[in-house]
């Protein structure tokens, strides 16, 4: 059925429910897992809302988010790998999430991107954004969307 799934993590509570549905998933289907975790740049200006640091402070602030994501996505390869599922932990650096994501799944011919989703509607969903539904309404790959 599946061969490769793509799954989006961000370490929240509710992105781990995602992660632990697509290891149950890519086990029951003998599917390879690809973990990914999209760490943001530093803002660079006052209008981006960052603040203006030296070169290398930012390039710290970004080493440490870079680390913090591999840490997520090495803990998703970990679990999945205790239940006999072959993973692959990715992280990405980018400001847009949903095309990371999406490039991320093509570059690596996965037939399925799991997500979470917090369901989030109206002024709350206008107002927050919504990364599962900018991947649903541009992915050509099928989503699976948990709540």
């Amino acid at each position: 059925m599946y061969e490769k799934i793509l799954v989006a993590t961000d370490g929240s509570v509710l992105s781990k429910k995602a992660v632990s549905s697509a290891i149950a998933l890519a086990a029951l289907t003998g599917a390879s897992l690809f973990a990914i975790k999209v760490v943001p740049r530093y803002p660079q200006s006052y209008f981006e809302g960052g603040l203006a640091l030296q070169a290398t402070e930012v390039g710290r602030i970004e080493k440490q988010w870079a680390d913090e994501g591999q840490a997520v996505v090495e803990e998703v390869k970990k679990e999945a790998e205790l239940q006999g599922v072959k993973t692959r932990a990715l992280t990405v650096k980018s400001d847009v999430v949903s095309d990371a994501i999406i490039s991320a799944a093509k570059k690596n011919k996965c037939d399925l991107i799991v997500m979470a989703s917090h369901g989030r509607k109206g002024v709350k969903r206008l107002l927050l954004g919504s990364e599962t539904h900018q991947v649903l309404t541009h992915s050509h790959i099928p989503v699976l969307v948990l709540r």
